[in-house]
């Protein structure tokens, strides 16, 4: 035994209290928030930026708030949740509901399928190809909503629109027909939000080791079995942040109806819960009940993404 090996046996065997040393050293008092001090200051920013308006928002929606109290001809008067059940007991609220929840699934499906096919088109393609189509991609990505809305309507416009002359179909007025028009701003809101999807893919299928996918591809596995057997599992962790990114921005599209539909469509046929609070509080002068249908609609997303990360933690996901 050399004489290091003997020191090292010496010091194995020493004793502290009865038992063996231990080689890991105790926690130092107060490391636990180590973390939280770095991120105090962000978090108070955020508190700033976020909790504040959400409770002006909840404040305003238990008062009677119009016009006449803005303007100080009226004292405000506390109405408790008497908003909330002029709202629920609005037909045209659980109507506009209704499309809001369809619309935004649908949007939130085809943008997800999209971002990810375009996502596995980026590792099958050269490098100049790739560079042109994420370019592209980022370009729709950075566009302005307004800007991007007013660019597809006039795509698809009736009398100078290229749209209709290519498919052959005259002076078809997409905005007019209710499904046609949310079409048309489905179509716009896939294309200014399948970019964070894909860049996003992108990144997560990079980090697969090209070794699993080699192997995958040698037992005779086509693209999609590859996708949905090996790809998706690996990546559920990032899909699950864009699906729940997607809901949020989605559901609560406000933009790109107004502008391309004309505020809400002909006797209000194209109405999501933003447009139509909009419309309450702005157009009508009810701020309260605004703020109500506001408060309804962040507790709405607040349960879809709570059951939804419910759904992924029972499937054995960290989160």
């Amino acid at each position: 035994m050399t004489p290091d090996d003997s020191g090292i046996a010496v010091r194995a065997r020493v004793r502290v209290g009865g038992g063996l040393s231990r080689s890991s050293p105790r926690p130092c008092r107060g490391a636990g928030w180590t973390p939280w001090l770095y991120l105090a200051p962000a978090l108070v920013i955020l508190g700033g930026l976020l909790l504040y308006p959400i409770y002006q928002l909840g404040l305003i929606s238990v008062f009677r708030y119009t016009q006449a109290q803005v303007s100080g001809g009226e004292p405000t008067a506390f109405v408790g949740l008497g908003n909330y059940s002029d709202v629920f007991s609005d037909d045209q609220f659980w109507s506009v509901l209704l499309a809001t929840v369809v619309f935004a699934g649908a949007c939130v499906v085809s943008t997800l399928a999209v971002g990810c096919a375009l996502a596995v088109l980026l590792t099958r393609v050269r490098a100049l190809p790739r560079l042109v189509l994420m370019l592209a991609a980022l370009g729709a990505w950075a566009t302005p909503a307004v800007t991007g809305s007013t660019v597809w309507l006039f795509l698809f416009d009736p009398d100078f629109g290229p749209v209709d002359r290519l498919l052959g179909l005259g002076d078809h007025s997409w905005t007019y027909g209710r499904y046609s028009a949310f079409f048309l701003v489905l179509l716009e809101v896939v294309w200014c939000s399948f970019p964070f999807v894909m860049v996003t893919v992108y990144a997560g299928i990079r980090a697969v080791p090209s070794e699993v996918l080699e192997a995958a591809a040698l037992d005779g596995a086509s693209q999609w079995r590859i996708w949905r057997s090996v790809l998706a599992p690996m990546l559920r962790p990032i899909l699950m942040i864009v699906t729940i990114q997607s809901v949020i921005w989605d559901f609560k599209v406000f933009t790109q109806i107004y502008v391309m539909t004309g505020g809400g469509g002909i006797a209000g046929q194209n109405l999501v819960l933003n447009v139509y609070a909009y419309q309450q509080a702005f157009a009508s002068s009810q701020y309260g009940l605004g703020a109500a249908i506001g408060v309804v609609t962040l507790l709405v997303l607040l349960a879809v993404t709570l059951v939804y990360l419910r759904l992924l933690r029972r499937q054995g996901e960290e989160l």
